[in-house]
């Protein structure tokens, strides 16, 4: 974390029950790879029925690599280091093997799509993941090959899978970049959450505006 970071106070304004924030406008920054995202903390007030504004934000994302934006009122605001979307960036991809046919192949596809989505949840497309050289269907009928590379949890979800089916599956582990960098600093890529909104970067701060 770095100094002066304004990030514990903005969290403690979005606690209670009645606190919220508003994802006000977002822009790139000063250097490459860099947004910087505006939000407003507020409070409901019975009295009028409305939000109470309290305190401005600007909220640096370093190192962008991917983002989904939507402005708005908010209640959740969150910096996480595990997330499902930090798996394509943070863990080694495997590529699945496979050999065999299964009873029920549209059952299979089935599995295959609900592991898919306990492992990343609404956050990626399984079609991307996979082997986009035959539908599905056919390559599972065809009797070996390659599923697809994806983040070593899934491909591992992806290989029980097979097996519960009555076919063999196996990993091959890809060589990936270090974690660290040169110089030592770290690779790993953290998500900031804004509701339905998320940024994946190398690291974010916070600082209030029209504060010192």
């Amino acid at each position: 974390m770095l100094l002066n970071d304004k990030r514990e106070k903005l969290f403690s304004e979005l606690k209670a029950e009645k606190d919220y924030g508003i994802f006000l406008a977002a822009q790139m920054g000063g250097v490459p790879q860099e947004l910087q995202l505006m939000v407003q903390t507020a409070v409901f007030d019975e009295a009028v029925e409305g939000l109470r504004p309290r305190n401005q934000y600007v909220i640096r994302a370093l190192g962008v690599v991917e983002h989904r934006i939507s402005l708005g009122i908010f209640g959740s605001l969150f910096i996480a280091e595990e997330h499902p979307v930090l798996l394509h960036y943070n863990v080694p991809r495997a590529v699945i093997h496979f050999e065999g046919q299964a009873d029920d192949v549209n059952e299979l596809v089935l599995d295959i799509n609900q592991a898919y989505l306990s492992t990343f949840g609404p956050w990626r497309e399984m079609v991307k993941d996979l082997n986009r050289e035959q539908p599905l269907v056919d390559l599972l009928l065809s009797g070996s090959g390659v599923l697809g590379t994806m983040p070593e949890p899934g491909a591992e979800r992806m290989v029980r899978v097979l097996k519960h089916h009555g076919m063999e599956g196996r990993t091959e582990a890809i060589s990936r970049y270090d974690s660290n960098d040169e110089h030592g600093r770290s690779r790993q890529m953290k998500l900031l959450g804004i509701d339905d909104s998320y940024f994946v970067a190398l690291d974010f701060t916070v600082d209030e505006l029209g504060k010192i």
